[in-house]
């Protein structure tokens, strides 16, 4: 197992983040953290059967830094949800679909998985994205146009949110 997980910690404008990815595709990423070894912490169990590989994600590292210094970024990375059911799988993977410096509402969500009434599901879903920035669960926000909840804080989610709403306008 050793062989096939790789991380890397790394810092940026707004903090220390932290990327675990497999032969399959990306596990996680963490949101900016005071410190490399609160990043390293989040990324969790896992790094312990996981090495250390810098080059392995300087593309995406690139990316990350780039995103957090105000731009406009893309993230079309391929990603490893096996530990993931299929219900977050399915919430995760309409998540990436929300562009850039937009919102949608966990209505919105529920309702292209065909489900209208599993609002507080996808809510749940969501809060166990692993890859915040990636699966950019930040830009969902409730129907009457409130933050709701964020795993990295509200104060993190509004801080995306304008970050991604200052790029907008740029």
């Amino acid at each position: 197992m050793r062989e096939e997980l790789k991380y890397i910690t790394f810092n940026t404008d707004m903090g220390w983040v932290g990327i675990l990815g497999s032969a399959i595709g990306l596990m996680s990423v963490t949101l900016p953290q005071r410190s490399a070894q609160e990043a390293h912490q989040l990324l969790g169990d896992s790094l312990d059967y996981a090495t250390w590989s810098p080059h392995r994600f300087d593309d995406l590292v690139e990316r990350l830094k780039v995103y957090f210094s105000g731009h406009k970024v893309t993230f079309p990375d391929k990603l490893d949800l096996s530990r993931a059911t299929p219900f977050q799988r399915q919430v995760w993977g309409i998540t990436r679909l929300i562009p850039y410096g937009e919102t949608r509402s966990y209505a919105w969500v529920a309702e292209q998985i065909g489900n209208p009434r599993g609002v507080r599901a996808v809510g749940q879903a969501l809060g166990r994205n692993p890859l915040p920035i990636i699966v950019p669960c930040h830009r969902v926000i409730t129907s009457e146009g409130k933050l709701g909840g964020y795993s990295g804080g509200i104060g993190m989610k509004r801080e995306l949110l304008h970050l991604e709403a200052s790029a907008s306008i740029r």
